[in-house]
C-alpha cells in the first residue's frame, strides 16, 4: 500500500511538471492565435477584442491558473477555432488513436517476444547474422518514412505494378468515404484502411522488442540453472519455455510499459501520414492553429497515459517476480 500511494505521489507531481512545461513552451513559441481566427483586414481593436475573449489579454501566470483551475474541475476548457468543448474533440479522437496504439502494442510484443526468441535460439549462426542486420535495420527507420514507404509501394505501386486486388491498400482515413455499407463490410473496411497505419507501428516496434528479447534470452541459455536443466535431460523446447522465457518475462513487463511512449509518439507521425482523425492528428493541427486548450488538452491525455503505464508496469513487476516484492 505504501508503494502504491508514493508511487501515485510521484505521478501526480510528474504529470503537474509535464503540463506547466508544456504551457510555458506553447506560450513562448511564436505566432499569435488571433492571427489566425480573425480577419486580414481586421483592425487592431477587433484583434485586441479577439483576444480579450479568448483570455490571450491576461498576465501569464493569471492564464496558467485559470487553466489549472479548470482541470481540477475537469473542463479542459473551449477550442479557439471549432468553438467546441476540447473534452467533446479529445472523446472523438481517442478511440481512434487507442485501438490504432494498442492493437499495434499486442502485435509489437507478440511478434517482437516470438523473434526475439527465435533469434537468441539460433544465436551465432548465419540467420542470427541476417535476423540483427533486418531488425536493426527496421528499428532504425523513422515512422514516418516507413509509412511513406509502405504508401508508395501497396497504394501506388501497387496499382502500376499490377499486384493482385489483395495487395492494393487503402492509404487514407479510416473508411472509403464512398461507402455506404454496414455491419460486417464497414467492419472488414475499417481493418482494410488499418492494416499499413498498424503495420508501420507494429514493424518498428516488433524490431526493438526482437532485439532486446534476443540479449536476455542469450544470456539466460548460458545461466547455470539452464546447463543443469539440459543436464537433467529435459527437452530443449521445455528447458527453452519453462526456464528461459518465464525468468525473461519481468523485464519484458517493464519494456511493455516503457513502449508505450513510443506508440504514442509514433502514432502522431502515423495518423497525420494515414489521415487518421486521432488525437496525434488532432494535436498536429491544433498546434499549427495555435489553439493553445486542443493542444493543452491533448498533452494532458498524453501524458496520463503514459504516466498511467508506467505505474502499472512498476506495480505489476512484483507480482510476476517475486524477488522484486521486499
Amino acid at each position: 500500500m505504501r508503494l502504491l500511494v508514493r508511487r501515485l505521489l510521484d505521478a501526480v507531481v510528474l504529470l503537474w511538471l509535464v503540463l506547466t512545461l508544456t504551457f510555458l513552451l506553447l506560450r513562448a513559441a511564436p505566432g499569435d492565435p488571433t492571427a489566425l481566427l480573425v480577419s486580414p483586414a481586421a483592425s487592431a481593436a477587433d484583434a485586441a477584442r479577439a483576444r480579450a475573449r479568448l483570455g490571450l489579454d491576461r498576465p501569464l501566470w493569471v492564464q496558467y491558473a485559470r487553466w489549472t483551475g479548470g482541470i481540477l474541475k475537469g473542463d479542459l476548457g473551449e477550442s479557439f477555432a471549432q468553438h467546441r468543448p476540447v473534452s467533446q474533440l479529445l472523446a472523438r479522437a481517442l478511440p481512434v488513436s487507442l485501438g490504432l496504439g494498442l492493437s499495434s502494442l499486442a502485435l509489437t510484443f507478440l511478434f517482437g517476444i516470438a523473434l526475439g526468441a527465435a533469434h537468441a535460439a539460433r544465436r551465432g549462426t548465419a540467420s542470427d547474422t541476417v535476423l540483427t542486420i533486418f531488425t536493426t535495420s527496421v528499428y532504425a527507420a523513422p515512422s514516418y518514412w516507413l509509412a511513406l514507404a509502405l504508401v508508395a509501394c501497396f497504394t501506388y505501386g501497387a496499382a502500376r505494378w499490377g499486384f493482385p486486388r489483395a495487395l492494393r491498400l487503402p492509404a487514407f482515413g479510416v473508411r472509403d468515404p464512398a461507402s455506404t455499407s454496414s455491419g460486417l463490410a464497414a467492419t472488414a473496411d475499417v481493418l482494410r484502411h488499418a492494416i499499413l497505419p498498424v503495420f508501420t507501428l507494429t514493424a518498428i516496434g516488433a524490431a526493438g522488442i526482437a532485439r532486446y528479447t534476443r540479449t536476455i534470452a542469450a544470456d539466460l541459455l548460458r545461466a547455470d540453472f539452464v546447463r543443469t536443466a539440459r543436464a537433467k535431460g529435459v527437452r530443449p523446447v521445455v528447458v527453452y519455455a519453462r526456464h528461459v522465457m518465464t525468468n525473461a518475462m519481468p523485464p519484458l513487463i517493464v519494456l511493455f510499459a516503457l513502449a508505450l511512449p513510443g506508440v504514442l509518439a509514433g502514432s502522431v507521425f502515423v495518423e497525420v501520414v494515414f489521415a487518421w482523425p486521432g488525437m496525434g492528428r488532432l494535436m498536429v493541427d491544433s498546434i499549427f492553429a495555435r489553439d493553445y486548450p486542443v493542444v493543452m488538452g491533448a498533452a494532458a491525455l498524453y501524458a496520463a497515459l503514459v504516466i498511467l503505464a508506467n505505474l502499472a508496469g512498476d506495480l505489476a513487476l512484483p507480482l510476476v517476480d517475486p524477488r522484486r516484492r521486499s
